[in-house]
């Protein structure tokens, strides 16, 4: 069973969303993505404090400690497999309710989790890849900013452009044509010395490696990291670029826009040191 992965729905195994659900009809919950080796999460604290913000955020009655709970028994469930690598999918939605946008007086939050077994090893990085410019640009919504709400039309909408093209990732904008992230993850450019990457005040996702890079393993190599508007010209003028997620941690970049890359040292110091956060 560890090794097919499984699906829990409040605490126990299932097949079937039980119906209604304002996550399904409204997008109303958040979720995150966490990479494990055998029943033990990377980063498990940047999780559970962004999912926290996110409870805040969308008025959640408090339900973290059931939520923890939940998380520990399907985690049990991979202590036979210690040396695999797996993506958990924790998704909370606000549960079911009656008829409408306003969310019921007495929420009873439900907690989806979901794990897939991965077939690459986390340790090796993977090579550099190629980007692209999507079409779509992200909608500003600076309530919404930072956090992982179920709302993910526009990245569905990103990862088809993606395949379309034939690239690994492409880069996108946001309402003014600054450059905010690439579909699936955090951006980051070497440029002038510096390590910069956008400031994501009115929309994007505050991923939780793009927060290890910036509290942890940059200042561990004595970088410092800037965040602030980038132009999209600037991406080309960067003598370095990478991005980074959940799964496939820091990536670098061979190629974007008019901008080549054959040498990556600072992702891959940056790389070597995220090791010593995987479990």
């Amino acid at each position: 069973m560890t090794v097919q992965g499984g699906t829990w729905i409040d605490g126990r195994k299932a097949t079937a969303l039980p119906l209604p659900d304002r996550g399904l009809e409204f997008g109303d919950g958040l979720f995150e993505t966490l990479l494990c080796r055998g029943s033990h999460p990377a980063l498990l604290s940047y999780h559970v404090e962004r999912l926290q913000c996110g409870l805040d955020t969308l008025g959640f009655p408090p339900v973290l400690p059931l939520v923890q709970q939940h998380l520990v028994t399907s985690l049990g469930a991979l202590e036979d497999c210690p040396d695999r690598w797996f993506a958990l999918r924790l998704t909370v939605s606000r549960g079911g309710g009656p008829r409408g946008y306003a969310p019921p007086l007495e929420a009873e939050p439900r907690v989806l989790i979901t794990v897939t077994p991965l077939e690459r090893d986390a340790r090796e990085p993977l090579p550099p890849a190629e980007l692209g410019e999507a079409s779509l640009r992200w909608g500003e919504q600076p309530a919404l900013a930072g956090i992982k709400h179920l709302n993910r039309l526009e990245q569905v909408l990103v990862a088809a452009e993606c395949r379309r093209q034939q690239k690994d990732e492409l880069v996108v904008c946001d309402q003014q044509g600054q450059v905010i992230s690439v579909g699936a993850g955090n951006l980051f450019l070497v440029l002038g010395g510096e390590l910069v990457t956008p400031e994501l005040s009115h929309c994007g996702v505050a991923g939780t490696r793009r927060r290890a890079v910036i509290d942890r393993w940059a200042p561990a190599l004595g970088l410092a990291v800037r965040q602030r508007p980038v132009e999209p010209a600037e991406l080309a003028q960067a003598t370095e670029l990478f991005y980074c997620n959940s799964l496939q941690g820091l990536r670098p970049v061979a190629s974007c826009g008019g901008g080549r890359w054959d040498r990556h040292p600072t992702c891959e110091a940056l790389f070597r040191r995220s090791l010593e956060d995987l479990p």
